[in-house]
């Protein structure tokens, strides 16, 4: 049996030989930052507001990253506080652009949403959000 996705499709991007190892694996910093991205993506649309990486929890690395795969980061909101958010994110990679499709790792991500001074603002509620803040992330005939 196939393992499916959790949450929804954020970003995609094509693993370059520009972010490569001495071993010719993809940086593991290389595949940190993308779903950083996306987790972030996800997170400001939550917020409706910027977005501050604040911590990073369990990352677990599965499998190398190769040249030529096509990664996937997949973003699922965990939980929403006050101010923060935890975020889970998984990578995911078409191998060879074209071949299976495996999880190559996970991490959940905490946000804080900060305002224009840079000081911490409350994450509007569910019914506050604008329609496409809701799109793919609840069920918004509810």
């Amino acid at each position: 049996m196939t393992e499916k996705t959790r949450g929804r499709l954020t970003t995609r991007t094509i693993a370059m030989p520009g972010d490569t190892n001495p071993s010719g694996d993809i940086f593991g910093g290389w595949v940190l930052s993308q779903m950083d991205m996306a987790a972030g993506i996800c997170a400001g649309q939550r917020a409706q507001s910027r977005v501050v990486t604040v911590a990073l929890d369990s990352m677990s690395f599965i499998q190398p990253v190769k040249v030529g795969d096509i990664l996937g980061v997949y973003t699922d909101i965990e939980s929403v506080g006050r101010t923060s958010m935890n975020i889970h994110v998984e990578a995911w990679v078409r191998r060879g652009r074209i071949g299976r499709r495996e999880k190559v790792t996970d991490a959940t991500f905490k946000f804080v949403a900060i305002d224009e001074d840079g000081k911490p603002t409350p994450v509007p509620a569910l019914e506050d959000l604008p329609a496409y803040a809701l799109e793919g992330y609840f069920d918004v005939g509810e």
